[in-house]
């Protein structure tokens, strides 16, 4: 369980970045950004895989590939294009407190699986973490910019809010498939879901080509697309192949009421680094906001270190 909580922690610092690429690239679509992420998150895990391609090739069923298409057009391109749309819209503190509310839609969500602690052992740490998220973001909504429209705010809140159900979905059903099918290592399976995911962006991108130019994508200066290819390979290694790897690791060694609470990491790297970008401090709501979250956080691993957890009767199925 404690190496299950640092894989968690490593995949929410790394995370975290992918909230400061939509502001590094904002003349770039989100459909752009996804698929140039995915493209290169593809290349990344086949030249990895290349070594030993035929075992895993052996390993993988027909089932394996279906759960791998789903989860990468969900969790990874439908999930990067919604978030990537909040925080142009939006920015990113208000992206990530809607998204900043997976801990606790995916602990409701996964508590009838096996290794769950009782819900009302978690309504403590999960008060404080919401409490935390409000906190995020209080002066933000309070001294909003105005020059931004209310249906522009309204369009980011509904992407943000979209990207919370995706990532949902994907973390519930990624974690019940890894825990129920223990073939591949997380390694293997980041590495086959990228494979997958970069095959996705290929047909995604081809569709983005043959649409009219100016439909999908403004046009932008040459060196403005070296440096979204270099923010593209950042993301795919880092963000995608290695933060993945990390998750898997993860959500294979916790139960969903507990990897669900290692999320809230993403939410407080990604404050953290637009901090660092925006060279600032954080104001007193943002600090409180954090150590409500740390604190929930710790809260949760405690309820589920102090005594184990009966198993669940029966393990709900993936979807």
């Amino acid at each position: 369980m404690q190496r299950g909580v640092m894989y968690g922690m490593a995949a929410g610092a790394i995370w975290g970045f992918i909230f400061l690429a939509p502001r590094l690239l904002p003349d770039f679509s989100p459909l752009t950004l996804s698929v140039g992420r995915y493209l290169m998150y593809g290349a990344v895990s086949l030249a990895v895989a290349l070594p030993f391609a035929r075992r895993l090739a052996a390993k993988l069923t027909r089932a394996d590939f279906i759960a791998l298409a789903k989860l990468a057009l969900v969790g990874n391109l439908l999930y990067y294009m919604l978030l990537a749309s909040a925080v142009q819209l939006v920015g990113v503190a208000p992206s990530s407190l809607i998204v900043g509310i997976l801990p606790v839609t995916v602990t409701l969500a996964g508590r009838r699986d096996r290794g769950a602690v009782d819900l009302k052992r978690l309504i403590g740490p999960l008060l404080l973490v919401l409490a935390g998220i409000a906190c995020i973001n209080l002066d933000v909504f309070s001294d909003a910019d105005h020059a931004t429209s209310v249906l522009t705010r309204l369009a980011g809140l509904g992407c943000a809010l979209g990207a919370l159900a995706s990532w949902t979905w994907y973390a519930v059903v990624n974690a019940r498939y890894l825990q129920s099918n223990r073939h591949f290592d997380g390694n293997e399976w980041s590495i086959l879901w990228g494979i997958v995911t970069g095959l996705l962006g290929v047909a995604l991108g081809a569709i983005v080509w043959m649409l009219p130019a100016g439909t999908v994508q403004a046009s932008v200066p040459a060196s403005r697309w070296h440096l979204f290819w270099i923010v593209s390979f950042a993301l795919a290694t880092g963000g995608s192949w290695l933060g993945n790897m990390l998750w898997n690791a993860a959500a294979k060694r916790l139960p969903l009421t507990l990897s669900g609470q290692m999320i809230v990491f993403e939410t407080l790297f990604a404050l953290l680094y637009a901090f660092v970008y925006d060279g600032r401090w954080p104001r007193s709501p943002e600090v409180l906001a954090i150590v409500l979250l740390l604190a929930g956080v710790i809260w949760s691993v405690r309820q589920h270190t102090l005594e184990p957890a009966p198993a669940a009767a029966k393990e709900a199925p993936a979807h």
